[in-house]
C-alpha cells in the first residue's frame, strides 16, 4: 500500500535536470568533470577545507578510510553498535575487528567513557557516528585519541550542515564520509564523499579512489604516465550522480532550513506527551547545531512501538523503526566484539520510531502526522 504521507520522499529543488542535461551536452559522462569538481568545492565550503574526494556512496567513502589507516588483520576500531553497517563492513572487509560499545541515552551518539575503556594495545582508529544530524561528543573523543595517538572517522552520514561548538561536523575528525542517499538531506539517488583533514593522507585518497592508479597525478601534469601503485577500487561516481547532486548542493541551506522547521514543529507539537511520559523527544545539546536531518520518538516499550508503527499504517504513515544493533546481528558476532554493557543500545533500537521528514513535506502534512500520532498513542482521548 502507497502510504498518503510516506516516511522520505525524493525532491527535486533546483537545476538538477537541467545539470544532467548540462552534464550529457558537455560530452563526458565518466566521473571526475565539471560536476564532480563544482561538488567538490561546494562541499568543501560547506566542511570549511579539508580535501574532497566524490564517492558512489557513504560505503565507499569509509572504505577509502579504512584504507587510508592501512586497517589489517589484529587491528581493532571502536564504534557504536548503533549505526549501519557500512560502519563496520569498512573496517571488517581489511581483516581488522569492529568493536562495538554502548551509546549515550540522551542523543544515541556513541558514549566517549565507553570509547575510554574500550581502547586496547589493538585500537587502531575510533569511528565516531553522527547519529540524526547531531554531531558526537567531538572534544573528549579527540582526548581519548590524543592520549593513544589514534585517529577519529566522523562518519557523518546523516550530519552535512550540522555544526559542534561551531565547528562543521566533516571538520572535526582527520577523515569523514557523508552520504548522498535518497534519505538524507542532500541527495542524489546514491553518492558520498571522503573528506581528508590531513594533508598527508590526500594523495594517496585520489589514488585509492581511482583504483590503485596515480591517475589524477598524471592529469596535473606531476608524472608523465599513470600506472597501478596502490590498492584501491572504482569509487568515483559518474557525472549524471554529480551533476544532480550539484542542484541540490547548491541549495543546501535551504533544505537544512526546510528540514529543521519541520522539526522543530514535531518537537513543539510533541512537549505535552512527553511531559506525560507517554514518549521521549530528541535530546539536542546546546553546543550542537543540527540540520534537521531525523525526527524521532522513544515510545515506553517494544510493545508500544510494533502497536503505534501498525496504527500509523493504518492511517497511510510511514513510520519505520531504525537500526538493529550490529553487536546482535549474525555478521557482527561473527566479525566483530562487544566492549561492556549494551544495555542503552538495546533499551533505545527497540523504542525507537522515526516520523516523516523530507523537503516537501508541508506544515499541513506536518500537523497530520502529529494528530495521528497523538491518536495512535493515546487511543483518541484527547
Amino acid at each position: 500500500m502507497t502510504s498518503r504521507i510516506p516516511f522520505n520522499r525524493p525532491t527535486i529543488v533546483g537545476r538538477e535536470l537541467a545539470n544532467i542535461v548540462d552534464a550529457v551536452t558537455r560530452g563526458q559522462l565518466a566521473g571526475d568533470g565539471f560536476y564532480t569538481r563544482a561538488c567538490e568545492t561546494r562541499l568543501r565550503d560547506i566542511v570549511g577545507g579539508g580535501s574532497v574526494f566524490l564517492t558512489h556512496s557513504c560505503t565507499a567513502a569509509l572504505e577509502m578510510a579504512a584504507i587510508l589507516l592501512d586497517l589489517g588483520p589484529g587491528d581493532e576500531v571502536v564504534m557504536p553498535s548503533f549505526t549501519f553497517v557500512s560502519t563496520a563492513n569498512a573496517v571488517a572487509l581489511r581483516g581488522a575487528t569492529p568493536v562495538f560499545v554502548d551509546v549515550d541515552p540522551q542523543t544515541l551518539n556513541i558514549d566517549p567513557e565507553r570509547v575510554r575503556t574500550a581502547v586496547t594495545a589493538r585500537t587502531k582508529a575510533i569511528f565516531a557516528v553522527h547519529y540524526a544530524g547531531v554531531p558526537a561528543e567531538m572534544d573528549t573523543l579527540q582526548q581519548i585519541a590524543d592520549a593513544h595517538r589514534l585517529p577519529i572517522v566522523e562518519d557523518a552520514a546523516q550530519a552535512l550542515g550540522s555544526r559542534y561548538r561551531g565547528r562543521p561536523a566533516g571538520s572535526l575528525g582527520r577523515l569523514a564520509a557523508f552520504s548522498f542517499h535518497e534519505t538524507k538531506n542532500v541527495i542524489s539517488g546514491e553518492g558520498g564523499a571522503l573528506v581528508v583533514n590531513d594533508p598527508r593522507l590526500a594523495d594517496r585518497a585520489a589514488i585509492i579512489r581511482e583504483k590503485g592508479t596515480n591517475r589524477t597525478q598524471f592529469f596535473e601534469g606531476r608524472v608523465d604516465k599513470y600506472t597501478w601503485v596502490d590498492i584501491g577500487s572504482s569509487f568515483l561516481p559518474g557525472e549524471l550522480v554529480a551533476a544532480y547532486l550539484y542542484g541540490q548542493i547548491e541549495l543546501a541551506d535551504a533544505i537544512n532550513a526546510r528540514r529543521r522547521a519541520v522539526w522543530h514543529l514535531y518537537h513543539e507539537a510533541l512537549e505535552e506527551l512527553e511531559r506525560g511520559a507517554l514518549l521521549r523527544r530528541p535530546v539536542v545539546p546546546a553546543h550542537c547545531d543540527h540540520n534537521g536531518h531525523m525526527y524521532y520518538v522513544l515510545l515506553p516499550t517494544p510493545d508500544a512501538r510494533r502497536s503505534f508503527i501498525a496504527a500509523m499504517a493504518k492511517q497511510g504513515i510511514g513510520t519505520p523503526f531504525h537500526y538493529v544493533p550490529l553487536h546482535g546481528s549474525p555478521a557482527g558476532r561473527r566479525l566483530g566484539r562487544v566492549s561492556g554493557p549494551m544495555r542503552v543500545t538495546d533499551d533505545l533500537a527497540a523504542r525507537l520510531v522515526r516520523l516523516p521528514l523530507f523537503h516537501s513535506l508541508s506544515d499541513d502534512a506536518a500537523r497530520d502526522v502529529v494528530s495521528a500520532l497523538r491518536s495512535s498513542i493515546t487511543g483518541g482521548r484527547p
